[in-house]
């Protein structure tokens, strides 16, 4: 006679984990059902390869032609970690030899949107907020309350997850638990037992459980007569009931559905974490792996790990620390009535005694032990498109191990594997791929060094079956990505852009189709705002080609005929701004002057300092924001003498109070430094403020706090200090003299002179 024994479990617990594991053994099924898409069953054996290392996924996903066609890839995942009951019973039916499948509802239907009615929004709408939250979606929630519990997560760690593995197996308990509660749900009216529900889900889960039943009758028919089904407890009721096959077949019958392929691929404890964006709910992963792995005294050996990595931090942590929090944790878990203490009480015990009521050292637990962040691992022989394994192919060449951890990798580019390095890296970005986040956005000033973050995230698995669509490598994918950013590019600015990251990714096939558009789109703009915003990244290219040795001639010309075009038509640009364009084009400026500063032609430079002469020789046509920017762009290069009499002109009793605080603004925007250092003009600027009338000191505030609001708190206190001193803004020839010993300061004097050469 047929047997069948349904596991009602939680995903991801190790409570229940250990409890279906020894379940399993006990009752030695012929065959195994596991809740997930049935699509996997020909890969599902990759679990129990040696090489298979949870937490992992199984990731489904629709194959997209066309990379341009703006459909929206779908994918899923279903991730595994070593302490989920899925896991166990996948990794028990592998040791045991008997056959394991999925039985949930095929991935190709869950794919597809649900095409909710009229009527499911409406009563979606019309009870929504105002019901009580649903069991359907909260039913450990429901059970948690009647338990007189405030946290679902905490009455289900008691009950089930800090059992012993001694004690008996929850799983009757449980079912009874869940039809107990169907049944209730039954009896509510049909806007209550919906409520909270999103459109679609009450069919959905139908769906799924009509197919968890037919799966299990097929399983039936071919002949296994001991049938292990392990599912989400919420199922379990729904799976036992006697429901005819004929209402399973119309309920499933006519479903749209979509091309989906499978595969495994690797996951991580922080993406089980319910805080993460593909988060699985679990809020602790490092906790229940150290509750399942742990054999005995659990508490001990977490207490006992915690104190191991804060003595890696050089905190002082002894033994006798220890024996002390894990009595305390003890006594908390013995006040509250649980088992066994929980995190929650060995987080106190922790903070109380390891870390002595100090944050931080929690904070440093709670990253490294309570998510003890890791990487799983899946066999080479797992399906994968030819891109994912052509960049783990260049992974193992170039030694770039993903981690899980952000991990920080400087690069020095003479050396030719770390170029090597940063190509790759930078060729993954422009798949979007952004497995390395760049220092600074990778703008390292055309130094031959980079300093990258690098942290693998499961998503991007996805994002490289997406880009399989540009070709077949890393190379040859972000070579066809940037020809077609160029062909689509719309904006100078874009195309400065696109043809910066070819350089640094060393895409030289992508090249020419890049400097042909950025050619003809440079020669047909006449706009000076969208000319100054490409500057800077067509100047960090040319800088980078030079760094990494490839060729830059098409790119010189494009800049040389820029620098001549912008120069041409600042001054216009320039005239009559009103105060947003001033902000915008004063950022422009300062883009473009410290772009070719960095250019270093001294060509270049000097057409623009004539540029910006001849514009300051005209302070009446320029914003204020402008003009005092300017100013203090030609005082820093030494081609101004009287900027003190600019300043006082600027800041005089006829210059409206808006256009001095702007001129202001716009001249001390940067930094402090010089008033600092230079006191007749912090003297000007002191005296102006002070006699602003009271009407117009309100009306310029907001200019001069983004202003001075804008300096380090160590500058602004070094202003600060000098106003309160009566000799600091005192005319210089008023300051009483300092004596100098002529005799001690020669030898300073002297090795000055030699350092500066002057020596001779």
């Amino acid at each position: 006679m047929n047997r069948v024994e349904v596991y009602g479990i939680r995903h991801h617990g190790p409570g229940s984990a250990r409890a279906l594991r020894g379940a399993l053994e006990e009752f030695k099924p012929d065959a195994v059902l596991v809740e997930g898409p049935p699509e996997a069953d020909p890969i599902v054996e990759l679990a129990g390869d040696a090489d298979m290392v949870p937490p992992v996924a199984l990731l489904a996903y629709s194959p997209a032609a066309d990379p341009d066609s703006g459909d929206e890839r779908k994918a899923a995942f279903w991730p595994f970690a070593e302490f989920s009951p899925e896991w166990q019973a996948i990794r028990y039916a592998h040791g045991a030899g008997v056959p394991v499948r999925f039985c949930d509802l095929p991935a190709a239907h869950q794919l597809v949107p649900t095409d909710d009615t009229e009527e499911d929004r409406q009563e979606d709408r019309e009870v929504g907020e105002e019901a009580p939250e649903s069991i359907r979606l909260d039913p450990l929630g429901w059970l948690a309350k009647a338990a007189g519990y405030d946290d679902a997560e905490r009455w289900w760690d008691d009950v089930v997850e800090h059992r012993g593995a001694s004690e008996e197996a929850p799983f009757a308990a449980i079912a009874e638990a869940m039809a107990e509660l169907r049944e209730q749900l039954a009896a509510l009216p049909e806007e209550t037992a919906s409520a909270g529900l999103p459109p679609g889900h009450r069919r959905r889960e139908e769906q799924r459980e009509a197919h968890m039943r037919r799966t299990l009758r097929r399983t039936l028919r071919d002949g296994y007569e001991r049938v292990a089904v392990v599912c989400g407890a919420w199922h379990v009721p729904a799976i036992q009931a006697k429901v005819p096959a004929a209402h399973d077949d119309r309920t499933l019958r006519g479903l749209p559905k979509i091309k989906v392929a499978m595969t495994w691929v690797p996951w991580t404890h922080g993406r089980l974490a319910g805080r993460s964006g593909y988060g699985a709910g679990v809020r602790s992963p490092g906790w229940y792996h150290h509750l399942f792995t742990a054999k005995d005294r659990p508490i001990e050996r977490w207490l006992t790990i915690a104190a191991r990595v804060l003595r890696d931090e050089d905190l002082h942590v002894s033994s006798a620390h220890v024996i002390e929090a894990v009595r305390l944790a003890e006594a908390l878990a013995a006040l509250r009535g649980r088992p066994l203490a929980g995190l929650d009480e060995v987080t106190e015990a922790t903070r109380a005694v390891l870390c002595e009521g100090a944050d931080l050292p929690v904070q440093l637990i709670q990253e490294r032990l309570v998510v003890g962040e890791r990487l799983g691992a899946v066999p080479e022989r797992t399906p994968m498109v030819p891109l994912q394994r052509d960049l783990q192919a260049e992974q193992r060449r170039l030694r770039l191990k993903p981690s899980a951890l952000d991990k920080e990798q400087d690069l020095d580019l003479r050396k030719p594997t770390d170029l090597e390095r940063s190509r790759l890296l930078h060729r993954l970005r422009l798949l979007d791929v952004h497995w390395g986040v760049p220092a600074d956005a990778g703008r390292s000033k055309g130094t031959f060094r980079e300093t990258w973050t690098l942290c693998w995230r499961p998503e991007f698995d996805v994002e490289l079956i997406e880009a399989s669509a540009w070709g077949t490598t890393v190379r040859g994918a972000s070579t066809a990505r940037a020809r077609a950013l160029a062909e689509g590019a719309t904006a100078l600015a874009d195309l400065t852009s696109v043809a910066e990251r070819c350089l640094l990714a060393d895409l030289g096939d992508a090249l020419p189709t890049v400097m042909r558009a950025l050619a003809d789109r440079a020669a047909v703009d006449t706009d000076v705002a969208h000319l100054m915003a490409a500057m800077p990244a067509l100047v960090r290219a040319l800088r980078y080609g030079d760094v990494r040795g490839t060729s830059t001639g098409p790119l010189r010309t494009v800049v040389d005929g820029l620098v001549v075009r912008v120069c041409v038509g600042l001054p216009p640009a320039l005239t009559g701004l009103d105060d947003d364009a001033a902000r915008t084009f004063l950022g422009h400026v300062d883009a473009v002057h410290g772009a070719l500063s960095l250019l270093a032609d001294d060509d270049h430079l000097e057409r623009w300092r004539r540029a910006l002469e001849n514009l300051v020789a005209r302070p009446d046509t320029l914003h204020g924001l402008i003009d005092g920017r300017i100013t203090r762009l030609l005082l820093d290069a030494g081609r101004l003498d009287d900027v003190p009499d600019r300043m006082a002109r600027a800041v005089s009793t006829g210059t409206p109070p808006a256009r001095a605080a702007a001129w202001v603004e716009g001249f001390l925007s940067g930094g402090a430094l010089l008033l600092t250092h230079d006191d007749a003009l912090l003297r000007l600027v002191d005296g102006w403020i002070s006699g602003l009338p009271g009407e117009s000191f309100t009306d310029v505030l907001p200019l001069l706090r983004r202003t001075f609001g804008a300096y380090a708190s160590a500058e602004r206190r070094a202003i600060g200090e000098r106003l309160r001193r009566p000799d600091t803004t005192a005319a210089p020839s008023h300051r009483p003299e300092q004596d100098i010993d002529e005799k001690r300061a020669a030898p300073a004097t002297a090795t000055t002179l030699r350092i500066l050469g002057w020596d001779q």
